[in-house]
């Protein structure tokens, strides 16, 4: 049996034929920018999302940088975030022109721990005032945004929740955006709730953020097609990604159900073998983006694993302060050592919401 990393193609019974035709009234309708498609996804995911606002924006990391424009971050500012992330976590503050540092994970939800947090809040030397925080709510698990919430209402930071593997995540009943100021989304085709190419979103509950935001995505303007308020820039939604989302959220949470269900068979197939599963913490409702197994032979797995025909991914390999990118912060080796740990032992299996549970068998048959 060969089993993917991930298999987009097996929801497509879902929602193929309404996207086709979607896009096929687009085009002959010629609506490529902007219109009601826009207009109705951003009410109908603010809804889902269980916020008043929501913008449409071009992809995951323009949301951010929009959400740090939005908050008046820019050169002299610093901007804190963790280093176990993809880049885009770090590189929409570089985008603004501030400064980035990084605190350490928890441990075991791999989520900013607020104790480093806290700590670095306390003891840091940098004349550079720190602005915002943006916690990453990583594999599908949000950060403990309570917590956070309260350290950064303390030291007068803004919050920024990374929710791009998030879409329904909730911690203590609440989801992206309901602690932070804003939460940004992406809709990367692999993304719990994918687009069919770049697309992301911003959710705030704010209405002067919403107002600010909606300008600054489409060149500081909004309803008058030559009155700029603000500079801006071009980070709209295309249109036809618009219709596929508002089509594929209508299933995003029979899909999160589906996650669930796999994630849950993982847990029960890997109970006691010699690898750690995902540690839940008691307020969280994660999603599973990814199921993130540790092993302290990770590579070793992994090549064994891909020998049986089983493709895995590692989420992820390189600390970003170990990354070339950010060498000139000067963080050595050893400064991170949660994060370090996990990009040497953390392996993301396969998983969507049409796997089997023949197939999830076979991986841990194989783990």
């Amino acid at each position: 049996m060969k089993i993917p990393f991930m298999d987009l193609t097996a929801g497509y019974p879902d929602y193929i034929d309404e996207a086709t035709a979607a896009i096929k009234r687009l085009i002959e309708t010629t609506q490529f920018i902007g219109g009601e498609e826009i207009d109705l996804f951003e009410k109908e995911f603010a809804a889902y999302c269980g916020l008043p606002y929501a913008i449409g924006c071009s992809n995951g990391t323009d949301a951010l940088v929009v959400a740090l424009k939005a908050l008046g971050i820019g050169p002299g500012d610093t901007v804190i975030t963790v280093p176990n992330t993809f880049i885009a976590s770090a590189e929409c503050i570089n985008a603004v022109g501030a400064h980035v540092e990084f605190v350490d994970c928890d441990p075991d939800r791999f989520t900013i721990d607020p104790n480093a947090l806290e700590n670095h809040l306390r003891t840091r030397k940098s004349k550079s005032p720190v602005k915002a925080v943006i916690p990453v709510h990583l594999y599908g698990q949000m950060a403990d945004m309570p917590e956070i919430s309260r350290i950064a209402k303390n030291h007068g930071l803004k919050v920024i929740e990374d929710s791009a593997q998030a879409h329904g995540a909730k911690i203590s009943n609440a989801g992206p955006g309901y602690y932070g100021d804003i939460a940004t989304f992406s809709f990367y085709p692999g993304k719990n709730l994918g687009a069919f190419g770049d697309a992301g979103a911003i959710v705030t509950k704010d209405p002067s953020l919403y107002e600010m935001m909606k300008r600054y995505v489409n060149h500081g303007r909004w309803k008058e097609k030559y009155e700029h308020p603000i500079v801006g820039n071009n980070a709209r939604m295309d249109t036809i990604q618009a219709a596929i989302l508002r089509i594929k959220l209508r299933h995003l949470p029979s899909w999160t159900l589906a996650r669930k269900r796999a994630a849950e068979a993982y847990a029960i197939g890997l109970s006691g073998k010699a690898v750690k599963v995902p540690f839940i913490a008691k307020s969280s409702d994660p999603v599973f983006h990814l199921f993130v197994i540790r092993s302290a032979e990770r590579d070793s797995l992994q090549k064994r694993l891909k020998n049986s025909g089983i493709s895995t991914g590692v989420h992820y390999p390189i600390p970003l302060h170990l990354q070339e990118a950010y060498r000139y912060l000067g963080y050595p080796e050893g400064a991170f050592p949660a994060a370090e740990a996990s990009a040497k032992e953390v392996l993301s299996l396969p998983l969507w919401p049409e796997i089997s549970n023949e197939q999830i068998k076979f991986v841990c048959d194989a783990i």
